[in-house]
């Protein structure tokens, strides 16, 4: 099942991520999409989907409160959503990962938010 936040090269390298990590393979991998409110300052950057369903995906979650974590979403939950302004959630269409999740998460725990 594909979502129409992510491409289906993007769903792929989400769950082989998911299943990596499944086997103990890999526990750090680069998030592969950056999802976003445009109009509620809410960013997520996944970097794996749980082969079992192939929707619950595990990355860095920042709501714009100052407190950026860790965390599972599912992909259908954020296909929902919309902001104050009606605007869904959207896809950075330009976002290359420079470094692994955890190294984002510790970047913006320090920040209050993700950087980059």
């Amino acid at each position: 099942m594909t979502n129409a936040l992510v491409t289906e090269e993007q769903h792929a390298q989400l769950l082989a991520n998911g299943q990596a990590i499944a086997m103990g393979k890999q526990n750090d991998p680069l998030p592969v999409v950056r999802l976003f409110t445009p109009d509620a300052h809410v960013t997520w950057l996944l970097a794996s989907l749980d082969p079992a369903d192939s929707d619950t995906a595990y990355g860095l979650i920042d709501l714009g409160l100052g407190m950026p974590a860790l965390g599972h979403v599912k992909l259908s939950d954020l296909a929902s959503i919309v902001g104050p302004r009606q605007q869904p959630v959207m896809r950075d269409r330009y976002f290359q990962a420079t470094r692994t999740l955890s190294d984002y998460a510790r970047l913006a725990k320090a920040n209050g938010s993700i950087v980059d």
